[in-house]
């Protein structure tokens, strides 16, 4: 289980290490080409509810994996990522590591 940590200011979003390999380059690709966008997670098993983060290329993300080597990359998996990423304009984790397989 890896970890993303975003702008520092909460404890950092638990990500399967095979899901966080696809969210890289997903979310690198579109604050690369300055595209900001909102990403939403549940906010934790002591807390019900969900958290979401406008995600922009100013604010510092760290991404770190457990696996070492990490996970293999689907291109397919990241297509599909993406494509909802675009017509949603939304990322929202919990759907990526069941539904984005069976897509």
């Amino acid at each position: 289980m890896g970890k993303l940590e975003y702008n520092s200011s909460r404890p950092p979003i638990e990500v399967d290490d095979d899901v966080l390999v696809h969210l890289k380059i997903v979310i690198s690709t579109k604050l690369r080409r300055q595209e900001s966008f909102m990403m939403t997670w549940p906010s934790g098993k002591k807390h019900p509810g969900r958290l979401s983060a406008w995600m922009h290329p100013s604010i510092p993300l760290v991404l770190e994996f457990d696996e070492e080597p990490p996970p293999k990359i689907d291109p397919a998996r990241l297509e599909r990522m993406m494509e909802r990423l675009n017509a949603r304009g939304e990322l929202v984790l919990d759907e990526l590591s069941d539904d984005d397989r069976s897509a």
